[in-house]
Order: C-alpha cells, then structure tokens, then sequence
C-alpha cells in the first residue's frame, strides 16, 4: 500500500512539473514573438508576419537561423525603398533569403574559415532562385572575427555584417542582428513567385526510371504519394528512391510488406526531405541531419538522416543503415529524385530498441539516441556587445533582461517542483 500511494502521487508531479518545463521552452519556439519581444526588431517581425514567410518557418522542423535587420536600418535607404515598393511576393523571397537551412551557434559563426562556407537559403528552395543565387557565402575576418554575408557572386552589391546574437535555442534556431536587408544577386523583384508550381507525377517518373518499379508500386499502395506530390509547393521535396537491387538486397527479417499501413507510410515517408536540395548541395551539404517527413509525423529528433559527401559521392546513414547515392532520376526544382543503393531502415521501427519507438507528435520517440544540447554561448559575451558600437541600441538590455527572465522562469518552476516532491 506504501509504494502504491507513493507512485500515484509522483507520477502526477513529474507530469506536471514537465508540462511547465515543456511549455515554457515551446514558446521560445515561435521565432515571430521571440522578434517582438525586441523593440529593434519591431519592423522586420512585422515583415515576417504580414507575407507567408511566418507561416513557412511554423511548419518547418529543421534547425534555421534568420538574419533579422533592425529598424534603424530598415528605416534607411535602400531598405527603406524596398520595403514599401516591391509587391508582397517579391518582398516575400527577400525575407527568405535572409533564412538559412542551417543552425549557427556563435561557436560555429567563429569557427568558420575565412574563405568562408556556402549555405543554402530558404529563398534556393523555390523555383526562383537560378544558379546557387538563392544561397548566400558567409566569411569571417580572421583579425577581427567579424561576420560577412553576400551572395556567392563575387563583388555582389549587396552584403551584410553580423552585429550581434540576439537569441540562441541549441540546435533549433539561432537569430542574428545584421546591418543590411540583402538582396539575392540577379534577382527580378517584380517577377518573384509568378512562376506556377512543378506538379510532378512521382510515380510515373518512377516507372519511367526503369529500376524503381518496387518503390513506385509501393508508393501507390499506400497513398502517400498524394501527400509527396502535394509538398511539391512551397520549399519543394527531395526523394531518396531505393532501387529495384536494393529491395531485393533486405535481410529475410526484413518484411516491408507485412508492417501495418502505418509504420510503412512511415518508412515511405523516412526516404524524403521536406526541402528542394540538388546534387550538388547534397554532396557540400553543411547541417548532416536531416529529418524527414516522418520526422514532421512523430516529434523533433526522430527519424532523422545523416547526409554526408564522401569523395564526390553522397553517403546517407540511418543509424542502422549506410546507402549511397547511385543516379539522378529526375531534378528540377522544386523536386529532385535520387537512387539509392539500399532501403533506408529507420532505427526507430527496425532497429534494437525499436519496440514502441513509434510516438505521437510531440513525444518523444523511445530507442533514439539524441544528442544533448549544446551549451549555448552567453549573448553578454559576443565580442559585438561588449564594445561602444557593438549593436544598435537597446540590444544589449532587451536580450540581457530576456535571458535573466528565462533562467528566473526555469529556476522558480524548478523550485516549485522541489518543494512539491518534499511534501509528497
């Protein structure tokens, strides 16, 4: 009777005490308010929310950094002059030029060579991008650790520097103060978003293929690829198809086809990115873990794919997994299809721990090993900060006062849920 009255009671504690935790660090999640919450970026939060950008980043789950340029220069020319003349659309791709499909800690920012690293932005995964203009080329001074960004067309117009870190959430988002609204080299500002949407027929490009037969037949079955052809929009998808061989190469244990409708629309789902990437950004890609459409299905950090370039060649790991990419079945954004060498098992349904790894959205998923967060770097101690002309003004209180009001939140939940465990 002791231990039973002893369980009923802890059981509900440590549930509320992490739903508090939970909840407060879900609504650092929303990159809009996080920008409201600071005065100097009053301008470009509204930016944000007034076009589809907002809307795109609350259904991304890969990690971003967003450069967010203050209001005094937005208030300037030639920022100024864009903000009010260029249709909704076109303003549109230039705020998304300004987010990287890549998570920056300022321990990352410093490490970064100074013949700098070429990112890829939210603006290259939409049909309006040509060449690799919708990425940008981020260098560092080696004398003074400043931060440039610019487009990877050498003497691009338009650049901006980094002044400061305005808020660090490890792994998910980082948010940098720049001093300028970048503009994408060559790019139409009164053409953006004209272009009408792809509408490829996934399957049929498949059988056409000639080697993907199992894959298309599959894909058919279980429905999901209305879904696939649906994302087609937007940031665009990429499939890693298995051929024929690859199908034929699983282990006896292995049966795809006896996995309830479910768990196989998950694997199906495990083989695509919810992001246009060619060839050549898979082979120099700079964030190795990627999730998936099934990552979107069943929380944060599951069923995710470490992509990697080895010797010119794409190597993909599931955890239990190593495939390779073999050929090009077709790529023009926003879809790209690639072969690979072997069906991509995720460890969460075919691994050792797999046993109820499946999980809602927003649980965690059981069996998957997922990294610690980084100790993030304290914003006090940006080099841009801590001099008279680091920031513009207001930066270093807001974001000071922010992160002691968070630690302050984390220490009084923690308190409470002490002193509710002793009184059990």
């Amino acid at each position: 009777m002791t231990v039973s009255f002893f369980i009923s009671h802890i059981t509900p504690l440590t549930f509320f005490c992490f739903l508090l935790l939970s909840s407060s660090a879900a609504a650092d999640l929303n990159i809009t308010s996080i920008l409201s919450s600071f005065q100097n970026l009053t301008s470009f939060s509204s930016l944000l929310t007034s076009s589809s950008v907002a809307s795109d980043l609350t259904r991304r789950q890969d990690p971003i950094t967003v450069l967010a340029v203050p209001n005094s220069y937005l208030s300037i020319p030639p920022a100024s002059d864009l903000t009010r003349r260029l249709p909704p659309s076109s303003l549109g791709d230039i705020l998304r030029y300004h987010v990287l499909l890549h998570y920056f800690s300022w321990t990352d920012l410093l490490q970064i060579p100074p013949s700098g690293v070429l990112v890829t932005t939210l603006l290259q995964t939409t049909s309006r991008a040509p060449a690799n203009f919708g990425a940008v080329n981020i260098t560092r001074n080696p004398l003074t650790n400043s931060i440039t960004i610019q487009s990877p067309v050498t003497f691009s117009p338009s650049n901006a520097t980094v002044l400061s870190v305005i808020k660090t959430l490890p792994y998910n988002i980082t948010i940098l103060a720049v001093d300028s609204l970048l503009v994408p080299y060559d790019f139409n500002l009164m053409t953006s978003e004209t272009r009408p949407p792809l509408g490829l027929n996934i399957t049929k490009a498949l059988i056409d293929g000639h080697n993907f037969n199992v894959a298309a037949a599959m894909l058919s079955a279980s429905g999901v690829v209305d879904e696939f052809e649906a994302d087609e929009g937007g940031a665009g998808i990429t499939l890693f198809v298995p051929t024929d061989g690859a199908f034929g190469d699983l282990p006896g244990n292995v049966r795809l086809k006896s996995l309830p409708a479910d768990k196989k629309s998950v694997v199906l789902k495990f083989h695509v990115l919810h992001s246009y990437y060619p060839l050549g950004s898979l082979e120099s890609i700079v964030n190795p873990v990627q999730p998936t459409l099934a990552t979107e299905d069943n929380g944060a950090g599951s069923f995710t794919l470490n992509i990697s370039g080895v010797n010119g060649s794409v190597a993909i790991d599931t955890g239990i997994v190593q495939a390779s990419v073999t050929q090009t079945v077709f790529d023009q954004n926003p879809v790209a299809i690639f072969g690979v060498s072997k069906v991509l098992l995720p460890r969460e349904v075919f691994g050792k721990d797999s046993a109820g790894a499946m999980a809602k959205p927003g649980n965690p998923v059981v069996g998957t090993n997922v990294q610690p967060p980084e100790t993030s770097p304290s914003p006090e101690n940006s080099p841009w900060l801590s001099g008279p002309a680091s920031s513009p003004f207001g930066f270093h209180e807001d974001m000071k006062s922010n992160g002691e009001r968070f630690r302050l939140q984390s220490c009084i939940v923690a308190l409470c849920c002490i002193g509710l465990y002793l009184l059990v």
